[in-house]
């Protein structure tokens, strides 16, 4: 097993020794959110020294950096005179460099202060007919990487190479968290993005999963698989009306003008029809089809005829992070003989001393379970009173 833990500076310059004698590791990869990770360590006055805030923790795999980023909870100290444990016991809960992309709102001007923008009017960030990749390169750097104001610049972040993936499409957002806005962005082509620390730099840079449901299979005849479940059910919605244009009760800016579009979806000739509405106000027409695309990313969410969630495990022919990534689309042979493609949501690592590593993945989602659909509804019910609030 080849893991070392280093911990740097918020500049990436590496401050004391390896964290060599760690007794448990895990850390959660995920696709298009940020990583969450543990490490668990004697509380050794060297090591407490070094798991301070605004620190970063870096895990290499295989002499790679495997995730990187910054400390969430530096120190979770305890001790108990029953267990003889010496020092005690300190775990440490990190994340990767995503998270601190995840602090950040989108400002409509993002070249000004909060406190100097627009006073008179609901001024949009506005993205007309553009490039995916570009939007999301666009936001983050305006708002958090190098041409974002100075108070508000992560370290050493930039922006990596252009991947050149992507279609046109438009885009509005006013003080939405700045990864939601990637993630409205990303959606519409299924891109990725992510953060990698390369050097003495953090590197955001978009990119195109890949469709990899020839090569990368996992079965149980295979012994690749672990878990897998398997839910077939009717759709939350299958005509998104989606409404944009003024607020009628808002008398301040006439004229108060209403823009409807329906976006439907095949699934109503196999079950039935369903109706919800999509509140799109501020977004005065669907000239450039941010009124169409707000449905159809409804629709990504609300009309699924398959949940799938699987949980593989890394064999020598077949190897997370080697063989496929966070993303990719693979397919997973369901013992009833049915199979499925479906995207790798999460690579989870797993690491002792004494019974080394052990990487899984999820693949697909389990959005039907009773916990996801909640927090689903208290995100959709914060994003709508977020709307109401910058009216």
């Amino acid at each position: 097993m080849a893991l070392q833990l280093l911990v740097t500076d918020r500049n990436l310059n590496v401050i004391g020794d390896p964290l060599s004698e760690w007794t448990q590791v895990s850390c959660d990869r995920n696709f298009n959110r940020p990583a969450s990770g543990a490490v668990k360590l004697p509380a050794w006055p060297q090591y407490m020294q070094l798991l301070q805030p605004g620190n970063r923790l870096v895990l290499i795999r295989d002499k790679q950096v495997w995730c990187a980023g910054p400390m969430e909870e530096p120190q979770n100290y305890t001790w108990d005179l029953g267990e003889n444990s010496g020092a005690g016991t300190v775990t440490v809960n990190f994340s990767d460099d995503l998270a601190r992309i995840a602090g950040y709102l989108t400002y409509p001007e993002p070249d000004k202060a909060f406190t100097a923008q627009d006073t008179v009017t609901d001024q949009m960030r506005t993205f007309t007919s553009t490039n995916n990749e570009v939007i999301i390169r666009q936001l983050v750097d305006e708002n958090c990487g190098p041409g974002a104001l100075t108070a508000r610049r992560i370290e050493r972040l930039v922006l990596d190479d252009v991947a050149g993936v992507g279609s046109n499409r438009s885009l509005s957002t006013r003080f939405a968290p700045l990864l939601d806005a990637c993630r409205e962005a990303a959606a519409m082509d299924g891109l990725g993005f992510r953060t990698r620390q390369v050097g003495d730099e953090i590197r955001f840079g978009v990119y195109a999963p890949r469709d990899l449901t020839r090569t990368a299979r996992f079965s149980v005849g295979l012994g690749n698989l672990r878990k897998i479940g398997f839910t077939m059910g009717a759709p939350t919605a299958t005509s998104e009306l989606v409404q944009g244009g003024g607020d009628p009760d808002d008398e301040a800016t006439p004229p108060n003008v209403r823009v409807y579009v329906e976006v439907t979806s095949g699934a109503a000739a196999d079950w039935y029809r369903v109706e919800k509405l999509v509140d799109k106000t501020g977004t005065d027409d669907d000239s450039g089809g941010e009124l169409t695309q707000a449905g159809t990313l409804a629709l990504g969410d609300d009309n699924p005829q398959a949940s799938l969630s699987t949980v593989t495990v890394d064999t020598e022919d077949l190897r997370a992070g080697r063989d496929y990534d966070l993303g990719d689309k693979v397919t997973v042979a369901l013992p009833t003989g049915l199979e499925i493609a479906d995207i790798v949501q999460t690579i989870r690592l797993e690491a002792t001393p004494d019974e080394g590593e052990q990487v899984t993945s999820v693949i697909g989602n389990s959005d039907k379970t009773t916990t996801t659909a909640l927090v689903r509804s208290v995100r959709d019910l914060a994003r709508r009173l977020g709307r109401l609030e910058v009216r």
